[in-house]
Formats: structure tokens, C-alpha cells, sequence
């Protein structure tokens, strides 16, 4: 063989040995990613599990530097900070505020910093300029399976007219999109149907507050709407606290144990519409290791699946599967 022919051959030898060096060494490489979870809920403790089991079954190494923003911007963007200062290759978040927690975000991305957003995100502009990928549970089509339970419950009552209130975490656009989802299936198969009141009660004891104000001021209501895990719990907890139960209706959102027991129960909790927070969490963790090795398919905003549970037996189902109390 001539010997430039042999140089040649050695050469691309040498080439191809040294990639799949460097191909293993980036295959092995510890990869650092930041997560931040929105507030104390359930549902985010859900989150945090199945992030955390994602990372421990995955093939890759993987250090989590975890915290909670418990709904506070300025913990998220003091956090983001730390993360880009310790150079993560990723930051997965549910966005504290949707207009607030843009400049947090955009910081991280000017770093070079791929951010995944889960449940909750920056605005559409944001999204699309910062943002690697945003999984969520279509909120319309949430709030529609919720409405047609609620249409249901008062077909079957021949309630044609009923008075409904809303308890709602509206600070969120996701939570806007829900109640219109609801509203729209609700009053196309109930026309009479009317939405008296609407405050803002995402943390428990404030929706139990709220709740009970809007069963005083509101004669003759029958049903309450919870856009969240604690303004469902805290609307059933108020129509309890106000001898209302099997007398006012509470259709909710984002499954908890309580919740499950209250749905069990069934004689105020009626329906919940819920994203399970494990699910979410694998799923987030598994996007992110794909954005990382740049092996996402082109699509920003992904669907993950919305549960509907409406009987006793539901519940108690939930309850049995769920035995650790994480949604």
C-alpha cells in the first residue's frame, strides 16, 4: 500500500478514535441541574419526587441543587443567580410570575443556560425567546373536563340556574385558562348557569377565609369553583365550616391526599381535575436531559396527560396508589 494512502488511513484511524473519546467523556460527564419549585403544595412536593426518582434511575450522574421559591420572586431570582454563577447546565422552574420572572429567566438564558419551565412560565414573548421547553397539561382542556363534571352534577340535580363562586390563583395565566375552560363547556351545556363571585385564594388558609365570605355575601350559591389544590381544599373546607355540606358543591383542582379523602367522601367535593406531580416531574427531568444533549424534537410547548376524578370510589383508588400522600 502507498505510503500516503497508509498516512491517510492512520490519520482518519486517529480521528475517529479521538471523537469516540470525546463522545464517551461527554456521555460520562456529571451534570449539574438546578430545580426550583413554586410554593409548599402538594403538588410540587409531587414535583420534586419525580424529578428526584428520574434523576436516580437515569444513566447519567446527576447533582440536583434544589429549592423552594415558596412563591416569593425575589427567592427565585436570588437562587437563578446562584445557579448561573455556579455555571448548571440546566435550571428546570415554575415561574413565580409570568411578567415578574421574565428578567430572572432571561438572565439564566444570556448565560447559556437552558431553562425548562414546568406548570407555570413567563409570558408568551418570553417563552419564545427564552425558554428551551414548557411542559403543561393543556389548562383550557383542564378547566373543560371540570366544567363538564360540574354540568353533569347540575343536569343530574335539575339545577338549571346555578349560582357558582371562584376561588382562583389567577396571578397565573395557566389558572386564567382554567377558569375559562370551565366556564365555556359549563355554559354551553347549562346556559342558566352564572358566575357570581371570583377572588384570588391560592394558600389554603386564605381560601377557607375567602370561602367562607363568599358563602355569607352569597345567598342561595351552589357550587364553588377551586382553581388550585389549596383553594379547592380550603373552599370544601369552608362550606363545612359553614354547615353548607351536601347543600353548596366544590369542584376542584390538583389532587392532594386530603383531597382524595374529601373526594371519597364525596358529599361536598364533587370533581377534580388534576396533573399528577410525579409525572410531571419525570417528565420535566427527562426533557431536560434531552435539551441538554440538544436531542429535543423541535417542539417548545409539551402536552402532559389531565386526569378526571369524579366518584367515591376514585378517591379511594387514589388513596391506595398513592400511599406516600404525593400527588
Amino acid at each position: 500500500m502507498p505510503k500516503k494512502m497508509t498516512r491517510t488511513r492512520n490519520l482518519l484511524l486517529m480521528a475517529t478514535l479521538l471523537g469516540s473519546a470525546l463522545f464517551a467523556r461527554a456521555s460520562d460527564k456529571n451534570m449539574t441541574i438546578g430545580a426550583i419549585y413554586l410554593d409548599t403544595q402538594g403538588y410540587y412536593a409531587g414535583v420534586r419526587q419525580g424529578v428526584q426518582d428520574a434523576a436516580k434511575d437515569s444513566s447519567v450522574q446527576v447533582q440536583l441543587i434544589e429549592t423552594n421559591a415558596q412563591g416569593d420572586i425575589s427567592k427565585e431570582s436570588t437562587f437563578v443567580d446562584t445557579l448561573v454563577a455556579r455555571n448548571v447546565d440546566a435550571i428546570i422552574l415554575s415561574a413565580v410570575s409570568e411578567n415578574g420572572s421574565s428578567r430572572t429567566v432571561r438572565r439564566a438564558s444570556e448565560a447559556g443556560i437552558p431553562v425548562i419551565c414546568y406548570n407555570t412560565c413567563i409570558n408568551q414573548k418570553g417563552v419564545d425567546k427564552y425558554v428551551s421547553a414548557y411542559l403543561i397539561g393543556d389548562p383550557l382542556e383542564f378547566g373543560k373536563k371540570l366544567g363538564n363534571a360540574a354540568a353533569d352534577y347540575f343536569i343530574a340535580n335539575k339545577i338549571d340556574q346555578p349560582k357558582i363562586a371562584v376561588i382562583n390563583c389567577e396571578a397565573f395565566e395557566v389558572c386564567v385558562q382554567r377558569r375559562k375552560g370551565f366556564e365555556e363547556v359549563l355554559k354551553a351545556r347549562v346556559p342558566g348557569a352564572q358566575i357570581v363571585a371570583n377572588q384570588e385564594g391560592t394558600v389554603l388558609d386564605k381560601a377557607i377565609s375567602v370561602g367562607e365570605k363568599l358563602i355569607i355575601s352569597t345567598p342561595d350559591l351552589n357550587a364553588i369553583m377551586g382553581e388550585s389544590g389549596g383553594a379547592t381544599l380550603g373552599a370544601v373546607k369552608a362550606v363545612r365550616n359553614q354547615n353548607q355540606a351536601g347543600k353548596i358543591a366544590v369542584f376542584g383542582s390538583d389532587m392532594t391526599t386530603e383531597i382524595a379523602q374529601e373526594l371519597e367522601n364525596n358529599q361536598v367535593l364533587k370533581a377534580v381535575v388534576d396533573i399528577s406531580g410525579k409525572k410531571m416531574g419525570n417528565a420535566v427531568f427527562t426533557q431536560t436531559l434531552k435539551v441538554i444533549n440538544k436531542q429535543a424534537d423541535g417542539e417548545k410547548v409539551i402536552q402532559v396527560p389531565i386526569d378526571l376524578y369524579t366518584k367515591t370510589e376514585d378517591g379511594k383508588q387514589w388513596l391506595a396508589t398513592h400511599v406516600d400522600g404525593l400527588p
